[in-house]
């Protein structure tokens, strides 16, 4: 029996981690790192960073290949067999490792908002004593970088996805939405003239990029700018909220 610790260590600023998930990390006897794509080696870099920051010691690091998601199926389909595919590499990993009694796995953002660590660490067996701690999520920091609060004076707010704007439009008695895990800039499928946007990327980290405005004043701007950063970095990830003016 093993403890496995799901650590937030929010949008890649080492500042964003806890005190406890700072503990977690130092007290882990196996650290997993994941590598995804061509972003795989940044990526690892920023948590490799982090984890330098917060240890005084050197921890052993096991890293493992992030699969690709298929979509044959069906989205629904793809993503359950591709979490159960990155169970597979945790568990190889981490049965590379038999004496590790504590792992902790790095989580960008936040182990409880549009991540799935822990339905993916239920797939494990045996089953580990799972302990989840908290970060700063991307919607925290773009909020505190614009500094804004999300909400209305007793209004409520949706989270979403991209896809989901997408596919289902604007949510129905709701004026604002904060939008994450869009790689296609979904707001273009709204009438833009009636939405202010403010946008991130790379929310908290040196490279930190802000744009917010009119809708259709900005889109533009934001389409470049990301296409842009892309590029130059190999990666992006970006999270933005949309308020509908009132009429």
């Amino acid at each position: 029996m093993y403890e496995l610790n799901l650590v937030g260590i929010g949008t890649g600023n080492p500042d964003h981690v806890t005190f406890q998930g700072a503990e977690a990390i130092r007290a882990a006897d196996l650290i997993l790192v994941p590598r995804k794509g061509e972003n795989k080696a940044d990526l690892a870099g920023i948590r490799e960073q982090i984890i330098a920051q917060v240890t005084d010691t050197q921890p052993t690091i096991a890293y493992f290949d992030i699969p690709k998601r298929r979509g044959d199926d069906g989205y629904l389909q793809g993503v359950d067999d591709w979490h159960d595919a990155i169970a597979l590499r945790w568990q190889g990993a981490i049965d590379s490792h038999p004496s590790a009694g504590n792992v902790a796995l790095l989580i960008w953002g936040d182990p409880s908002l549009y991540d799935s660590s822990l339905r993916i660490a239920a797939r494990l067996e045996p089953k580990p004593v799972k302990r989840v701690i908290p970060g700063i999520t991307a919607l925290q920091a773009l909020t505190a970088a614009h500094g804004i609060p999300i909400n209305d004076i007793g209004a409520p707010y949706v989270v979403t996805t991209g896809r989901r704007l997408r596919d289902e439009g604007w949510p129905e008695a709701v004026l604002t939405i904060a939008v994450m895990l869009d790689g296609e800039c979904s707001f273009q499928s709204l009438a833009m003239a009636d939405y202010d946007i403010w946008w991130g990327a790379y929310v908290g980290m040196t490279e930190e990029i802000l744009i917010h405005g009119p809708l259709d004043e900005v889109a533009e701007d934001i389409l470049a700018t990301r296409a842009r950063s892309r590029a130059d970095h190999g990666w992006i990830m970006d999270i933005y909220i949309l308020k509908k003016r009132a009429v």
